[in-house]
């Protein structure tokens, strides 16, 4: 009877271990438990904003200066998630603390902007540093990736 406990035991400590993995899918989401962090990364298209996890950030032609404009339009949200935060965002090396701040949606939420353009992730997005959506035409506008000064990489 112990060798059976014994062993019920690794077997749901290992399916706890994979749910562990499960929710810390490597896609982009647009919840964060914790202040967002924004890094620099080198990519093909140049050095680039991305999230703290690696994952390509992006800014949306259709926004005014500090205004998201993809929560009003059906479906965008969905796939094209704010970077939220819950406390004021990080910079990592390379990134301007002095321009990432913050708006406010509706219901609450921060999303982290840089240089006042609100910051996106793509949520279809499956590994980080992936720069094929730069350019992306959706929901009236263009999604391109953000340099350091602030300007969209195209």
């Amino acid at each position: 009877m112990q060798r059976t406990s014994v062993l019920l035991a690794g077997i749901l400590a290992g399916m706890s271990g994979l749910s562990a993995v499960a929710a810390a899918r490597t896609t982009p989401t647009a919840s964060v438990s914790r202040a967002a962090k924004v890094q620099l990364r080198g990519t093909g298209d140049g050095k680039i904003l991305v999230d703290a996890a690696g994952f390509t950030l992006y800014a949306f032609t259709h926004d005014p200066k500090n205004r998201n404009t993809c929560v009003g339009i059906t479906e965008c949200a969905s796939i094209w998630p704010a970077l939220k935060t819950t406390g004021r965002p990080t910079a990592g090396p390379g990134v301007k603390a002095s321009l990432l701040s913050t708006i406010t949606l509706a219901g609450g939420a921060k999303q982290v902007t840089y240089a006042g353009r609100p910051l996106y992730l793509y949520g279809p997005a499956s590994m980080p540093g992936e720069t094929s959506y730069i350019g992306a035409l959706e929901f009236g506008g263009a999604w391109y990736g953000v340099n350091a000064t602030g300007r969209p990489v195209r």
